[in-house]
């Protein structure tokens, strides 16, 4: 079965620090970009970070530039997200992607696998 599963997120306090890994099947990690997103309750799905197969080019929302680095380990089909001073507004569902491509951009349309989600709580 082809899969996408997020490591478990948590609560942190403002300012600090979480890291998110996925774990891909192999069908859904090799020769793909692959990219964060992030739901907050009564919003919209957005674009956090992504990352490119061949050359491990990365990209970032402006939201989280300097904050986050997404990687990848293509010997163990993981993506991380290693995300630091972190803030309330960072409270959302993160979602692990895979595309159909080496490379990909930042919209929804351009992923054809999703994880389930898990759950980032930033408190003040």
């Amino acid at each position: 079965q082809e899969q996408l599963v997020e490591s478990r997120g948590g609560l942190v306090q403002a300012g600090g620090s979480l890291r998110l890994s996925c774990a891909a099947s192999r069908r859904t990690f090799v020769y793909r970009a692959m990219a964060w997103f992030r739901q907050a309750p009564g919003k919209e799905r957005e674009f956090v970070a992504g990352i490119t197969w061949s050359t491990s080019r990365t990209y970032y929302a402006d939201f989280v530039k300097g904050r986050f680095t997404i990687s990848r380990d293509n010997a163990k089909n993981t993506v991380d997200l290693q995300m630091n001073s972190l803030k309330p507004d960072d409270t959302a569902v993160y979602y692990c992607a895979a595309a159909p491509t080496s490379t990909s951009g930042r919209s929804i349309s351009e992923y054809d696998y999703w994880g389930q989600g898990t759950q980032v709580t930033v408190s003040s």
